[in-house]
């Protein structure tokens, strides 16, 4: 087809390409592959396990269900949280058991989810990519309140309180060090298909509170221009280096990230996107992703442009196109977040409760050689699809199976 110009990706043209439909398109991408996913997430059991305590066959059976509407909506990965908050969903000799399982920390649950979750997506066709969280410790500031024995109570000075929460700080070496450990003792264990972390690096700015790591800063900063890029190259050091330990431990392993959707601002830096975010990652969460495709640490990176085409402060329509010119002539898959979550949601703005807006999303995507697919946040939505959106997608794009890129 041709490409058409960013003018002409009005509501209504792109809603005429969805209904008249790209047989050939639909096909290349059934035989070449394409990245169809969705997040699984258990942070505050978000979407699994549906409530704390369980008993083991339950919690199994709630798992299968996502999995299986994976499959009925023709998706080809599951992006599983295995690594909530400095714990475990598997039996790591670092960390303790996720209170999001049983409700206490440290509690065995009677099974291996992680472990289970994989054997039960490879029998549906499916691949699972074990997804991290790199340096949330808790939603508090107690460290009493953490499982007996917790790496954190351990080594209270690893921790600073931000925000109302625990965070690991990312400016010392030995933390650095342990969360690689962590994460890869899972790579090392299982055959898991990825690895993928998401947004969060240093925490997302709290008005009024400071992230306090002078200590750090005192100890290791000396030679960089500025804290802040010291802040990012403690980021960058997180993953460069554990890019180069799955290639090493599981070189089939794919190893991906899901930053916020707006590296930088074009007001900012002339190089970033046409955007008026408020926040920007390579500012104020200290992490260059630009950067890390461009050096070739990444296998895939999926941005979350959780935005609906035409937001006057971030234009699904403007980031789209700045990410393909990004991961162009890179190694680096381009693969889209999208926001299923807002579809039908009266708080959100007009465009997400028309059903079709992320239908569109993904005719607009089509359209840049570099987008492999789409990644939808999150499973409870996949499922239940309140506002018909996902069912939209699934008939206007994913009227046939496709394998995940390779």
């Amino acid at each position: 087809m041709r490409r058409l110009s960013r003018r002409a990706f009005t509501a209504a043209a792109l809603s005429t390409l969805v209904t008249a439909g790209d047989a050939g398109a639909l096909a290349r991408r059934a035989t070449a592959g394409e990245m169809r996913g969705m997040w699984l997430a258990t942070v505050f059991r978000r979407d699994w396990p549906s409530r704390a305590g369980l008993p083991a066959a339950a919690q199994r059976a709630e798992l299968r269900a996502h999995l299986d509407n994976a499959v009925r909506r023709r998706l080809n990965t599951v992006f599983f949280q295995v690594r909530p908050s400095a714990d475990a969903l598997w039996p790591s000799p670092y960390e303790p058991w996720s209170q999001f399982l049983t409700g206490t920390q440290g509690q065995d649950p009677g099974w291996d989810p992680l472990g289970a979750a994989i054997e039960e997506a490879h029998a549906r066709g499916l691949e699972l990519h074990a997804w991290f969280n790199p340096y949330r410790v808790a939603s508090h500031t107690d460290l009493s309140l953490l499982a007996p024995g917790h790496p954190a109570r351990r080594n209270p000075d690893w921790v600073v309180p931000y925000g109302g929460k625990l965070y690991y700080n990312p400016g010392l070496p030995q933390v650095r060090l342990f969360v690689e450990a962590a994460i890869l003792d899972a790579v090392r264990r299982y055959p898991v298909d990825g690895v993928h972390f998401d947004d969060y690096f240093y925490p997302y700015p709290v008005e009024g509170d400071v992230f306090d790591d002078d200590r750090a800063y005192a100890a290791y900063g000396g030679g960089f221009a500025d804290r802040a890029a010291w802040r990012r190259h403690n980021i960058d050091l997180l993953v460069q280096e554990t890019a180069a330990r799955i290639r090493t431990l599981r070189p089939a392993a794919r190893f991906g990230i899901s930053p916020f959707g707006v590296w930088r601002n074009a007001t900012t830096d002339p190089t970033g996107s046409a955007t008026r975010a408020g926040v920007q990652t390579y500012d104020d969460l200290y992490a260059d992703t630009r950067k890390w495709v461009r050096s070739g640490w990444l296998d895939y990176i999926c941005p979350q442009i959780y935005w609906n085409i035409g937001f006057p402060a971030a234009d699904y329509a403007a980031l789209v196109p700045w990410w393909a010119s990004v991961t162009r002539g890179t190694r680096a898959e381009l693969y889209i977040g999208e926001a299923l979550y807002k579809a039908g949601d009266p708080a959100q703005p007009a465009a997400w409760r028309d059903p079709a807006e992320l239908s569109r999303h993904l005719t607009l995507a089509g359209r840049y050689p570099q987008v492999r697919g789409h990644v939808f946040f999150a499973a409870k939505e996949v499922g239940a699809d309140p506002a018909g959106a996902m069912a939209r997608v699934v008939a206007d794009h994913y009227r046939q199976s496709a394998p995940p890129p390779r």
